[in-house]
């Protein structure tokens, strides 16, 4: 592209000096030619004025006399009735420029002038016409390199950024170039690589948190089926099964609950649901790992409570929440249930050590953690809890009291009006 560049402006200059040049050339070469006729022609008038004007008063006109009068190189003849030819300088050969004029007393003045002067002035007035359009060429070939350095590397810019896009670099440069085309370009690159790079966070971030809440449930589940291997009991081994299977339904809703959170958090689907069920459920899947640590896992508070939301994201709250517990705190672990105005509230607390003051409700942001752990966790739940209008909240710091707020009414149903006009 450069070189095109380079070659077309040179090309565009070339054709210009051509047709102008050669125009110039003409109308100064005519023009010199004039001139030089009319120099010969005046200097023709100026001598035989001389010349009248001194037989006029009986002085003598010779050769010596009117040399002064004869300038450059030119030749002059002087023809008086009755007189020798009076010849004045030397008689130019070749090609000459001639006038001749008749005086009062019938003389004849004959002036000429070598063409070969006229030729110099021409190459002369060439010399300058050439040097002109070469410093033309010189400079259209300066200006024509700039601004080929000015368009090829925004472009080669730009290709490198969308080569970088194309390797998985989605980080936007913020260059712009001055020139609008160019810019616009760069514009949306930068806004495809912004896109790209809030869809890579949300890749990784669905792989995270599905790896931090399938883990769980997946080490539950492996535990339900080695207790299935290692009993012959039909009814041990189908109330295992049973349990195995409500697990792997939890595991389905887990997946489909993370993927339509990455899509739009706000897809819910809120029904009313009793919250015992959802408790008991976490209550039995939680007991075997605290059992393993010695520990236990208790529930009390207002019974056959119902909340609106969604069972299995409020379940993976608790999971969250219990297992935060279980890892971080100490003790026995207590879900707790009551209800404030028309809010339905699980309380999780434990008797560990409480949340360092330098946490505080930091607790909630990703990458935060007390310990070597993901600092996940709590973050997802809380994102949970939001996309089914509910909220998670830390009461108490020491002893720890984390609350899940549920809303125990339906929220209103859109009619035509709230959704707003309908376009046909």
């Amino acid at each position: 592209m450069r070189r095109r560049l380079i070659q077309s402006t040179l090309a565009v200059v070339l054709v210009v000096i051509a047709v102008f040049g050669v125009s110039l050339v003409i109308v100064e070469t005519r023009t010199i030619t004039t001139t030089a006729q009319e120099r010969v022609d005046t200097e023709a008038v100026r001598l035989v004025s001389i010349v009248d004007s001194r037989l006029l008063g009986d002085e003598t006109v010779n050769a010596s006399v009117l040399r002064e009068q004869i300038q450059g190189d030119r030749y002059a003849e002087i023809r008086i009735p009755g007189q020798a030819l009076i010849a004045v300088g030397d008689k130019p050969t070749g090609d000459v420029i001639s006038a001749t004029e008749k005086g009062e007393e019938g003389e004849t003045v004959t002036v000429q002038e070598p063409r070969s002067s006229v030729t110099r002035e021409v190459g002369r007035t060439l010399v300058i016409i050439g040097a002109v359009a070469l410093l033309a060429v010189i400079a259209a070939v300066l200006l024509a390199v700039r601004q080929a350095n000015r368009l090829a590397s925004p472009l080669t810019d730009l290709a490198e950024t969308a080569e970088r896009l194309g390797s998985g670099d989605p980080r936007p440069r913020h260059k712009r170039y001055g020139v609008p085309e160019l810019d616009r370009v760069a514009d949306v690159l930068d806004a495809s690589a912004e896109r790209i790079g809030r869809m890579l966070t949300a890749e990784r971030r669905l792989a995270a948190d599905a790896s931090h809440q399938l883990r769980t449930p997946l080490t539950a589940l492996s535990m339900r089926l080695e207790e299935i291997t290692l009993t012959d009991d039909p009814d041990t081994v189908k109330e295992e099964a049973t349990i195995a299977l409500t697990q792997v339904e939890r595991l389905t809703d887990v997946v489909e609950r993370l993927l339509t959170n990455s899509r739009d958090p706000r897809n819910g689907s809120a029904v009313t649901f009793d919250l015992d069920e959802v408790i008991q459920q976490q209550l039995a899947e939680w007991r075997p790992a605290y059992r393993s640590a010695g520990r236990a896992i208790v529930s009390s508070g207002k019974r056959h409570l119902e909340a609106v939301g969604t069972p299995g994201a409020v379940a993976q709250v608790l999971a969250a929440l219990i297992e935060n517990s279980l890892m971080h705190g100490g003790g026995t672990v207590a879900l707790r249930t009551r209800v404030t105005g028309n809010q339905a509230v699980i309380e999780v607390t434990d008797e560990g050590p409480g949340i360092p003051a330098d946490l505080g409700a930091r607790i909630f942001e990703r990458a935060i953690s007390g310990r070597n752990s993901t600092g996940i966790g709590l973050a997802v739940a809380r994102d949970l809890a939001e996309a089914d209008g509910g909220r998670l909240e830390m009461l108490q710091a020491n002893p720890p009291v984390l609350a899940l707020f549920l809303s125990r009414t339906p929220p209103p149903k859109k009619t035509a009006q709230d959704s707003g006009p309908t376009v046909r």
